[in-house]
């Protein structure tokens, strides 16, 4: 049985909401999920990017995707923030189709809302491997395939 997501979909930057529904959102993130989920993913544009990533981690520039964890048992509850013009900017320069790298963002964010994390080489191998895993089995390829360290989602 998948587990239970309640989800909240927020579009600050409505670029791409054409592309990327909820139905897909909330199956690309319930097929990470290991356990019922509370998660809200915020669409936003480079300055409210900016300004989280600058308030939460004292990081001055907008990054692909923010994970705000706040439980991860025995119920999800996390906030993931994915800004629309980085994560277009990161398709187009990896030559990724769009829809598939904000579906690997969603694994990404919802990986670390459980408490996988890549912060040593270890923890990177094991974490990229069950989002390349996560991926296959919803239908798209290898998103560090042949892309080098620049196809890695940024830090969260």
């Amino acid at each position: 049985m998948s587990p239970r997501l309640s989800l909240s979909l927020q579009w600050a930057d409505p670029r791409h909401r054409a592309l990327v529904p909820r139905h897909k959102v909330a199956r690309w993130i319930r097929r990470a999920l290991d356990c019922d989920a509370e998660i809200t993913v915020r669409v936003v544009d480079e300055e409210e990017g900016r300004a989280l990533n600058r308030s939460f981690r004292a990081k001055d520039y907008a990054t692909n995707v923010l994970t705000f964890d706040y439980s991860d048992a025995p119920v999800v509850v996390a906030d993931l923030v994915l800004c629309a013009a980085v994560v277009e900017r990161e398709a187009q320069a990896q030559g990724k189709d769009l829809v598939a790298h904000y579906a690997h963002l969603l694994v990404h964010g919802t990986l670390h809302a459980q408490g996988w994390d890549h912060e040593d080489t270890t923890e990177a191998e094991a974490m990229e491997a069950r989002e390349t895993a996560l991926l296959r089995e919803l239908g798209f390829s290898d998103p560090y395939g042949d892309g080098g360290p620049d196809a890695r989602p940024s830090v969260n």
